[in-house]
């Protein structure tokens, strides 16, 4: 599969009326997951003993700077007021899987004589949800 059929896209209508748009010009997206481990050993054995934890996700998008692209400044907006906002992830245009997700860092890079871009980086709020087909 080609990373570029692997989209991040955000939900710009509600929760029970989707409308998701794609936040544009992506060149990476990165989707991170990890389990904590709990050390469970004891002075009865040498080897070490452990057992899963906490579940983690975040995402990290690369993208060019498009100034009217609405998934983007949906994404500033959430991150800026504090708030969750729901993303998907899609591959090869079909819907896997969504979650709510709070914006923990967003930079964009203007050089002279150069593409502009943004990057944004999330934290999945829970996990990932699959969708049922």
């Amino acid at each position: 599969m080609n990373g570029a059929d692997v989209l991040l896209l955000v939900n710009l209508g509600t929760e029970d009326s989707p409308t998701w748009a794609i936040v544009g010009s992506q060149r990476d997206v990165t989707f991170d997951e990890s389990t904590e481990e709990i050390d469970v050993s004891s002075k009865d054995g040498r080897a070490r003993r452990v057992i899963p934890g906490r579940y983690g996700a975040t995402v990290s998008l690369d993208a060019l700077y498009v100034p009217d692209c609405l998934a983007y400044a949906a994404l500033r907006d959430a991150m800026r007021l504090g708030e969750l906002i729901q993303v998907q992830r899609q591959e090869s245009e079909a819907a896997l899987e969504y979650a709510y997700a709070v914006v923990t860092g967003l930079s964009s890079g203007m050089p002279d004589q150069g593409e502009a871009t943004v990057s944004a980086d999330l934290t999945i709020d829970g996990e990932w949800s699959e969708y049922w087909s």
